[in-house]
């Protein structure tokens, strides 16, 4: 039987939104398994608190102040990255923004073209960027954080779920075009995890929600999305990709 590793130790990876919730989970996850993680956020001040986490504990982490929107500070900011770490092995792609309007509201255009740029025509520029570096990984390694607002909608939500469904079908065209260089290209849509986005619902609200609509009746812990991020980017995940994984408590799976 053929070895296959599964320790990402020595490994490289990039987070973008790695501040708080999903992000800084799936920073914590890839550092406790021996990566070195490059901490990204709008918020820096953030992001260094989570990097300096994570060495405090003996990981390995640096932190880099990166808005998602800027095309030049992803040239800046991955060319950096790869400079300190010595390459780039895995890039999770997991920075986004939350908004709800009506189609006819008069701030939807806005709306509409923030949500498109920052969660997903960043997700395409940040994988440009690194491609040189993913190039030369003897794991190389995608993982577009989408949602699954991607798989089925939310009144008010057209932004966001348009935003979404795109990166799923980036995540597919991109697997079929990088699969010959062995770059795997995967993709996450978590459910109702408890993050900051989530927060200002109110917890009976949601008890309400994850009882009615998941088969686990909970929300879901940012943790339990990273280490399905973490399992994709193991050397041993070799032969997975072009696939949508809902991390989602069975929501997807439920009809009644």
């Amino acid at each position: 039987m053929t070895e296959l590793s599964r320790s990402v130790k020595g490994l490289t990876v990039l987070v973008t939104g790695a501040a708080s919730g999903m992000g800084r989970a799936t920073a914590e996850v890839f550092a406790a398994e021996g990566a070195n993680v490059a901490v990204t956020d709008y918020n820096g001040e953030g992001a260094a608190k989570v990097a300096d986490g994570i060495t405090a504990k003996g990981g390995s982490a640096k932190a880099w102040t990166f808005d998602v929107g800027n095309k030049d500070e992803i040239t800046r900011v991955v060319g950096d990255v790869a400079a300190h770490f010595g390459g780039i092995d895995s890039v999770v792609n997991n920075a986004g923004i939350a908004g709800f309007l009506p189609i006819d509201d008069e701030g939807y255009d806005t709306l509409f073209e923030r949500m498109l740029t920052v969660c997903l025509t960043a997700h395409q520029r940040i994988i440009r960027a690194a491609l040189p570096h993913l190039r030369k990984s003897s794991a190389p390694r995608i993982v577009n954080i989408a949602s699954t607002e991607a798989l089925g909608a939310t009144a008010l939500d057209s932004p966001y779920s348009a935003a979404k469904a795109g990166v799923t079908g980036l995540t597919r065209a991109l697997a079929v075009e990088l699969g010959k260089e062995g770059i795997t290209v995967n993709c996450v849509c978590p459910g109702p995890i408890s993050t900051g986005m989530t927060e200002a619902i109110p917890d009976e609200h949601k008890e309400i929600y994850a009882k009615r609509r998941t088969a686990m009746r909970r929300y879901g812990l940012p943790e339990e999305v990273a280490h399905m991020t973490l399992s994709l980017c193991l050397p041993a995940a070799s032969y997975i990709t072009g696939v949508t994984i809902p991390v989602d408590g069975g929501l997807m799976a439920r009809n009644a």
